[in-house]
């Protein structure tokens, strides 16, 4: 690992993805590429130039700023750092820093206040991650001593999610994690008998291992009425420190997290999300 993005809004929440990846630039001496983005309106950007460039140059002033007393931490000692000003219409348009810069991970903080359909469907941090080509490492709290020891890696083991899976089980082997994998099957239309998944999860690892089936890629099936709390109180159960999930760039999160969950789950809904897509 090379290249760590954090997308920075100088809040709390992103102070907590700064940290992360702060930890994670430690360990694999990497650099931080810190952005942020400005998103200077249309009123802006169509005065007449000299304008244009003093109000631009103003913004950019007041971002420099504030970048010197963001940057200034304790953890950040140590840690290669370069800022970056950009002016993006939306959150999408991270992905073109990732191709240009060749970002191996990105780092987002967010709020979970809201439960998971809050956190990621319709936030900058579903914009990104449905659009991002690079893993894309969800903060949602402060992590002061950021380790990761179990994970678990939650798909429908579908062929397509082969890649999401390879990248996954990568990330957590530079980590030196356990890694658990987990089905959710659910009463709905997506439900499958046992024989019918035991198939599609020996399909998956065959591909996916070249035929070279190995005795700790076992995927625990779980049954649980959808599919945040199968996740989630798998999570708990095994005393996960990071969830794992592939996602389609056309549907985002929104594929894996849709439908009510619990206000208990919603509240407790606080692991690093680590996502890839598809």
């Amino acid at each position: 690992m090379n290249k760590i993005l954090i997308p920075v809004d100088f809040s709390e929440f992103s102070e907590n993805a700064l940290e992360v990846a702060a930890a994670l630039a430690k360990r694999f001496d990497a650099r931080l590429i810190v952005l942020h983005m400005l998103g200077l309106s249309e009123a802006v950007l169509t005065k007449d130039e000299s304008q244009e460039f003093m109000e631009a140059q103003y913004y950019m002033k007041l971002a420099k700023k504030r970048f010197d007393s963001f940057l200034d931490k304790e953890f950040l000692k140590g840690v290669r750092v370069f800022e970056t000003v950009q002016n993006y219409k939306d959150f999408n348009e991270i992905n073109e820093i990732v191709k240009e810069q060749e970002i191996d991970l990105v780092v987002m903080g967010s709020h979970g206040a809201s439960g998971l359909s809050g956190l990621f469907v319709g936030s900058n941090t579903e914009k990104v991650i449905r659009t991002c080509e690079a893993p894309v490492l969800v903060i949602k709290k402060r992590r002061e001593n950021f380790e990761i020891k179990e994970a678990i890696f939650a798909s429908d083991f579908e062929v397509e999610n082969i890649s999401a899976y390879n990248k996954a089980l990568k990330f957590f082997k530079m980590l030196e994690a356990n890694v658990q994998l987990v089905y959710v099957n659910r009463p709905n239309q997506y439900f499958r008998s046992n024989q019918e998944i035991n198939d599609q999860i020996e399909l998956f690892m065959s591909v996916a291992h070249h035929g070279d089936m190995v005795g700790e890629d076992k995927v625990s099936i779980l049954n649980d009425y959808n599919l945040e709390e199968g996740i989630y109180n798998y999570a708990k159960t095994v005393n996960a420190d990071i969830i794992a999930l592939p996602t389609h760039g056309r549907k985002g999160l929104a594929h894996f997290f849709k439908g009510s969950i619990s206000e208990d789950i919603a509240n407790h809904a606080d692991l690093p999300v680590i996502t890839q897509k598809i």
